[in-house]
């Protein structure tokens, strides 16, 4: 902080030195003749949403994918993310780019506040998209600045860090009002909206998703478990009129890229401006990931719904076909690639990297098994077991549009029974060990799977649950433990100590096994 003040010091003498000898048209020369001093929201939303979105895909390629034994970078090299070997400048990417972004979030609030430019749907909109980036946020690294953040204008550099368990029920109230702010229905203009076209309603369906998405993530605290249950039954059942959900891939909150969601923007897809194309194709896919999905015979891997042959997911046969590798292998195992997500350089058609469908915010599947894992634990009506179909139709059909035209389509009921993924009642509620299933297991498989390229859930969700199931292998590092968290970022030390030491005294070592709040027994 010395170091910087004094560099500023230094600018400031430097130009008080100079204004003295260049008064004349001193203004008009320092004006600058293409910026702007104003903004609006419409012009803040998409640059904001676009940029932490892409900073999530990027992530959840390198980072999330290799986790969860989605892929494997294979390699003997030290600070390979799938053998949880986990370097601390891991942690940077999300904090550098999220917070900058947040204070243009923030701004749009800021803006729709004022009477001259007054209005509730940005408002209701800017709190959603906070909500959704401080969720993030807080589950990556737990305890964040959060009710001083993005204060810079006001003075405020060293903002304190948050616990989780307030931020999470300050989120709740930020969604609340949200909900209600968006129930008036005020316009906002569409060429500035990259969701949804301007559309307020399905805005406010997202914000209600988003906030069971949240309150199913701490229902495992007793010290909250009762309100935030009661809460889930309100909006999923008791009060859904007030609370409208998402219901069906319409409502899923996606930006399309390549400006096929705007015919005034367009937006490039990350996977195409900051991955060559032989980087995309490098990570080999594991046993894990595309094992279940050749044996469930899933459409996701079939050829023929594909553009010019090509799997909607992308997937590359290898020289013995459809198979993967082992995550976790010890070094000097000589694994060999061969399945592997296609690149745009192999295939005039749509390819993963190329796909518009890969901006995924929040999708209507996770709904449908927040709903299942809700109706099975008791806290709404039913078994779970409609949901659950939903859920798999819903994740289908985002990537094969209509393939199954209802839950009670005889294509779904037959491809689930041929996977053996039917539902049975008399399964148990939740197991721990791997061979027994349960009726979370069947559940949580499902909604990893749905949960495919959507940021860092299902690292998350892994961390909540326990599920799925994944194979340990023999060369992890970490003790074989899966990280609870990133590191601070090393800038978080340097520029805030203070608030960084006080955050490191309340949650822990700043380590990858200090487990977060709602981690916490």
């Amino acid at each position: 902080m010395k170091a910087y003040q004094k560099i500023t010091s230094y600018i400031l003498l430097s130009a008080f030195v100079t204004l003295g000898s260049c008064k004349k048209d001193f203004n008009s020369v320092n004006t600058d003749p293409i910026g702007k001093s104003t903004t609006t929201p419409s012009q803040l939303l998409a640059p904001a949403l676009v940029n932490i979105l892409s900073t999530n895909m990027t992530r959840n390629r390198s980072f999330n994918n290799e986790l969860m034994q989605v892929t494997v970078d294979i390699s003997d090299a030290e600070g390979k993310v799938f053998r949880y070997d986990v370097r601390r400048t891991w942690g940077d990417s999300p904090w550098n780019n999220f917070y900058p972004e947040l204070t243009n979030l923030r701004d749009i609030y800021n803006i729709a506040n004022q009477p001259a430019t007054l209005n509730t749907s940005y408002k209701g909109i800017s709190l959603i998209t906070q909500a959704w980036a401080f969720q993030i946020l807080t589950d990556v690294y737990g305890d964040v600045p959060y009710s001083q953040a993005n204060q810079g204008k006001e003075g405020n550099y060293e903002p304190v860090y948050d616990k989780q368990k307030d931020i999470y029920l300050d989120l709740f109230n930020k969604l609340e009002e949200a909900n209600k702010l968006l129930a008036e229905g005020k316009t906002i203009i569409a060429s500035g909206d990259p969701v949804y076209k301007g559309d307020i309603s399905k805005w406010r369906r997202f914000g209600n998703s988003l906030y069971l998405r949240l309150l199913l993530r701490i229902s495992g605290k007793a010290e909250v478990s009762a309100q935030v249950i009661a809460k889930i039954k309100e909006i999923a059942e008791t009060n859904r009129v007030n609370y409208p959900i998402m219901e069906d891939n319409s409502h899923t909150a996606k930006i399309l890229w390549n400006g096929t969601n705007s015919s005034t923007a367009v937006y490039s897809s990350p996977f195409m401006i900051n991955v060559r194309a032989v980087d995309f194709r490098t990570p080999a896919i594991t046993n894990f990931f595309l094992g279940n999905l050749t044996n469930w015979a899933d459409p996701r891997i079939n050829a023929a719904y594909g553009v010019n042959g090509y799997n909607k997911f992308g997937i590359a046969a290898g020289p013995a076909g459809l198979i993967g590798v082992p995550s976790g292998y010890d070094t000097g195992s000589s694994v060999v690639k061969q399945s592997y997500f296609y690149s745009d350089a192999q295939s005039a058609g749509v390819t993963l990297q190329t796909d518009p469908n890969t901006g995924i915010i929040m999708n209507c599947a996770e709904v449908d098994f927040i709903l299942a894992e809700a109706a099975a634990k008791g806290w709404i009506s039913g078994t779970g077991e409609s949901y659950y179909v939903k859920g798999i139709a819903d994740a289908l059909n985002y990537w094969i549009p209509t393939m199954f035209t209802s839950v009670s389509d005889p294509l779904l009921i037959s491809y689930i029974n041929g996977a053996d993924m039917t539902w049975n009642n008399n399964l148990p509620l939740n197991n721990t060990t791997a061979g027994s299933p349960s009726k979370m297991e069947l559940i949580h498989l499902q909604k990893y799977y749905a949960m495919f390229l959507v940021d860092f859930q299902e690292w998350i969700e892994y961390r909540r649950t326990g599920h799925p199931f994944l194979p340990k292998g023999t060369g992890l590092a970490n003790g074989g433990r899966m990280p609870a968290r990133v590191n601070y970022p090393l800038i978080s030390q340097s520029t805030n100590p203070t608030s960084y030491k006080a955050a490191v005294a309340a949650q822990g070592t700043d380590d990858i096994n200090t487990l977060v709040w709602w981690q916490k027994p």
